[in-house]
């Protein structure tokens, strides 16, 4: 996944799926928001201006993703936060489809606390694209999720190999 810096022209989208309408913010065509509809810390929907064109590629492969015959996403993305969120982010994009890790797990490649690698999950503003729903807690608990526990687990269930193939 490609990872892009510069700023530019802010558009959005709103797309329908099986967990609910998800909103798109893209500035310059590089994908920098996917949000549930009650999701923690979404920003205002209408931010910039909608062109539903302008997510043909991200449309469909969020379709792709919710059919069950794509496991990873092939769009340009950037996460904006601070250095210690882009780690966890970038240990996040890591983790295959039809696999989990722990907070403690992340916490311990970079070094950190997995209270903090949490609260920098809670703010993944890429959910789906940068699969924060693969971060359980100790044992496999479902913990806290931006969109809910209802979407982390279908989700987490759409993504088992025996149902992809």
């Amino acid at each position: 996944m490609k990872v892009y810096v510069e700023k530019g022209t802010i558009t959005h989208t709103v797309l329908a799926s099986p967990i609910g309408d998800l909103t798109l913010i893209a500035d310059d065509g590089v994908v920098t928001g996917l949000y549930f509809p009650d999701h923690w810390g979404r920003p205002d929907p209408e931010r910039g201006d909608r062109d539903d064109g302008a997510f043909a590629g991200v449309a469909g492969q969020l379709g792709e993703y919710f059919a069950g015959t794509r496991t990873t996403f092939e769009v340009p993305v950037r996460a904006d936060g601070d250095e210690f969120q882009r780690a966890v982010w970038a240990e996040i994009a890591k983790v295959p489809a039809g696999e989990t890790t722990t907070y403690g797990e992340i916490a311990a490649a970079l070094g950190a606390q997995a209270r903090d690698v949490g609260a920098a999950v809670g703010r993944n503003p890429l959910s789906v694209l940068v699969p924060c729903h693969r971060v359980v807690g100790r044992g496999g608990k479902l913990t806290g999720y931006a969109g809910g526990l209802r979407r982390k687990r279908f989700l987490l269930d759409l993504e088992d190999w025996g149902q992809l193939w």
